[in-house]
């Protein structure tokens, strides 16, 4: 009988388990049992003498895992500066990749901040069951992601300069096997620059196989005036074509808000970020505070950056999946159609072979207006 590893909480702590814990990082890049910490530095050995990968160059690719399984990697931690002397956008020019049991195109692909929550090329702070980010950019991620061959994760530095230092640690637990139905972690980065008048912004599209929804990050740059949050979010399941299976109500409403985000203080409309379990809005700004020049300000289109976790609800699909969201404002004379700027990242699990997803857009078409 499988021992079932995902079986997993505050209840199931006091239950043993086979599964044999490991991690590595620059100083046990392979995860190799009593090889931790083993680097030495001017303080002798063992003491700090390796903690993170250092001057990744521009164009090098940097490998956190090359992990043999069965296993499952359960948390992830990284960090990195989020700004050289060539630019201020590095969390969009750092390409997050993840391969699973040797396969050739990537099933996670994401600028580093967008898939932590952090888009525009700026931190902010993220507190949810499933990516935690704390002040100055500690990047968590809870999800768990199974492979039962191989599990390989990387960074591509496609910023100008040299990143100094990567730190980062992946923990993750070895099994004898993992149950039958055992799926695969995905995620995927999109954006569109304008998006097209009267059509909906595709989150998530050419999905094929047996999986379910996980979650979903956007990062909204609203380029017209007016409240921007009458988009529905449609999941079109297993072969739904002119009309989804599930409809949302509207932007808001899909990221656990409603009547907006905005209170009356003084007589002025005050933006509310939050963040929750499973559903927050960790981040607005309407400046660019990280520049300063003599010749210009620092204003910014307003930008927005939310999150919905589908993990008490996750959307569930047998044969084909596709997730979109409207872009519908209103004002006193009702509602209109707009375009925004809307960038995202999807979160799911499904059978692997994935579809290939296409060639990531180049580093300038991702940074922030």
């Amino acid at each position: 009988m499988v021992e079932h590893p995902f079986l997993g909480g505050l209840s199931a702590l006091p239950l043993i388990k086979s599964g044999r814990s490991r991690a590595v990082n620059a100083e046990n890049p392979k995860g190799e049992k009593g090889k931790g910490g083993m680097a030495a530095s001017h303080l002798g050995p063992s003491r700090k003498g390796s903690p993170c990968i250092r001057d990744v160059a521009p164009g090098a690719t940097a490998v956190l895992a090359d992990i043999d399984g069965p296993g499952i990697i359960e948390h992830i931690w990284i960090t990195v500066t989020d700004q050289t002397e060539a630019g201020t956008f590095v969390l969009r020019d750092l390409v997050l990749r993840m391969y699973w049991d040797e396969e050739t195109e990537p099933s996670v692909e994401s600028p580093l901040g967008d898939f932590f929550c952090n888009g525009f090329g700026r931190g902010c702070t993220v507190n949810s069951q499933a990516i935690v980010v704390n002040p100055t950019r500690g990047f968590n991620c809870y999800f768990p992601m199974p492979f039962r061959r191989k599990a390989r994760i990387e960074i591509e530095n496609q910023h100008e300069a040299a990143i100094p230092a990567l730190f980062y640690q992946i923990d993750y637990c070895l099994h004898d096997e993992l149950p039958e139905q055992t799926a695969y972690f995905h995620a995927r980065w999109k954006r569109q620059r304008i998006t097209d008048k009267a059509e909906d912004y595709v989150i998530l599209d050419n999905v094929k196989g047996r999986g379910q929804y996980v979650g979903t990050y956007m990062a909204l740059t609203t380029l017209e005036r007016y409240w921007w949050g009458e988009g529905e979010i449609k999941m079109y399941i297993d072969g739904d074509d002119e009309y989804p299976t599930i409809c949302g109500t509207g932007t808001e409403d899909y990221f656990g808000g409603a009547w907006s985000f905005a209170t009356q203080r003084d007589g002025k409309t005050v933006e509310n970020t939050y963040c929750t379990p499973y559903m927050g809005y960790p981040y607005y700004s309407s400046h660019d505070e990280d520049v300063h020049n003599l010749y210009h300000n620092d204003d910014a289109p307003p930008m927005r950056g939310f999150y919905r976790w589908h993990i008490l609800d996750p959307i569930r699909f047998h044969e084909d999946l596709k997730v979109t969201i409207q872009q519908i404002g209103v004002y006193k004379k009702g509602l209109f159609e707009r375009q925004d700027d809307v960038a995202s990242v999807a979160y799911w699990y499904q059978t692997e072979p994935h579809q290939p997803y296409g060639p990531l857009a180049q580093k300038e078409e991702r940074w922030p207006r």
